[in-house]
């Protein structure tokens, strides 16, 4: 359920909505994490972006 601070926030939205310059910029960060979510689970996670674990004793 919805706490009293999301209603409050929707009924300001409701009233006042915010440009449609900021709203489109939100949707196109979205769009963009799924496209490289997409790519990611196609493709795969390339190697040069993997971590490699280090040998040895870990450091404290």
């Amino acid at each position: 359920m919805l706490g009293p601070r999301w209603l409050m926030k929707m009924s300001m939205w409701a009233r006042n909505p915010p440009p449609l310059k900021k709203v489109l910029f939100v949707f196109g960060i979205i769009a963009v994490c799924l496209a490289l979510f997409a790519v990611e689970r196609l493709v795969g996670w390339p190697d040069w972006a993997t971590v490699n674990r280090m040998q040895g004793r870990p450091l404290r």
